[in-house]
């Protein structure tokens, strides 16, 4: 694949990166908790859910669903649930809480809450349906060419994100103090809950 299609791709991806979303709230949530080294799970579980997007688009699953009113509804409102659902649970989780305190729903490991929250998102799979072909050689094979393209937009997330990470570890010691880390545990809840709310009603 030609280097100007995939920076040209970069180019047109990254307002979407930049977009404030789940990812990166359940971040802020997790490094500004426990560490910069919880962020590596998040990190993981938003570019495997980009690869399963990849992978349905190529296969033509994620097209299916795209084409289905139905479908893609059921999609939305699921994914919309959950993100709602795991924000009430950020809301109510103490931000000293040890682990025994925890919900059980805030022990999930981080992995499978980035995971969860990309598949369930309808607009990562648009991506592939609507911006991805934009950039595509229909002379050659089509497979390769979107895991090309989902290799570069998995670096330019990581990249992005160990950014915001690094960040927020700088600011860590004046936010684990209780009353900012209250604050922190509400703004990441209604964060979610409005990104919930808003894929819901879109």
């Amino acid at each position: 694949m030609r280097a100007d299609a995939v920076a040209a791709f970069l180019v047109a991806i990254l307002p979407l990166i930049a977009m404030p979303g789940a990812s990166l709230t359940l971040l802020t949530q997790r490094v500004a908790r426990d560490g910069a080294r919880h962020a590596l799970p998040v990190i993981l579980g938003t570019v495997t859910g980009l690869y399963v997007h990849a992978t349905l688009a190529a296969i033509g699953l994620s097209a299916l669903v795209m084409r289905s009113s139905e479908v893609f509804t059921a999609v939305r409102l699921l994914g919309a649930a959950y993100l709602i659902g795991l924000g009430i649970v950020t809301w109510r989780t103490k931000p000293t809480a040890t682990a025994a305190d925890e919900p059980r729903q805030a022990r999930r490991p981080a992995y499978l809450q980035a995971l969860l929250g990309n598949v369930l998102n309808p607009k990562a799979a648009a991506i592939f349906l609507t911006l991805v072909p934009q950039f595509l050689d229909p002379a050659a094979a089509v497979f390769p060419q979107i895991l090309v393209l989902a290799t570069a937009q998995a670096a330019l997330i990581t990249v992005w994100l160990l950014g915001w990470a690094a960040l927020i570890s700088r600011a860590r010691q004046s936010l684990r103090h209780a009353t900012s880390g209250t604050i922190l545990q509400r703004i990441a809840g209604a964060v979610l809950v409005a990104l919930g709310i808003r894929t819901a009603i879109a």
